[in-house]
Order: C-alpha cells, then sequence, then structure tokens
C-alpha cells in the first residue's frame, strides 16, 4: 500500500514522539510540533526506513510541508 509522505510523517512523528497526527499540516513548524534536533534524526531514521530512501543531511527544513517536498524529491 502506498502512503503520501505527509501520512508516513504523521505516523513515524505519533508512534516515537507522541505528537497527534491531527495537529501536523504542512505548515507546522518542527518548532511548533516541540521537535528538537535529537528526535529530528530518530524520525529520519525511521522515514528513511519505511521509505527506502537515504535521508542524507538536508539544511533548512523547518516545515513538514518542506521536509515533505524534500522526501518527494528523493524518491
Amino acid at each position: 500500500m502506498f502512503m503520501a509522505t505527509i501520512d508516513v510523517i504523521k505516523e513515524v512523528l505519533s508512534d516515537n514522539l507522541d505528537i497527534d497526527p491531527e495537529t501536523v499540516t504542512p505548515e507546522s513548524t518542527l518548532e511548533s510540533l516541540g521537535i528538537d534536533s535529537l528526535d529530528m534524526v530518530e524520525m529520519t531514521c525511521d522515514i528513511e526506513e519505511k521509505l527506502d530512501i537515504e535521508f542524507g543531511e538536508p539544511e533548512g527544513l523547518d516545515t513538514i510541508g518542506a521536509m515533505v517536498e524534500y522526501i518527494d524529491s528523493l524518491k
């Protein structure tokens, strides 16, 4: 089953960080969701695993929407 990138991110945030998926929108900033650099590392590892991508070291991804665009560009 194919999941939209944002749904994968919501699932990872929900599973790892107990963040309500309903509160996650493309406009959400990582800061507003309480995601720190450690959470980000864990999150990217899980996203890489789920989507079978190599995340690399992206700079300036400060919103969920920016992250979705970046991830989609890797597929």
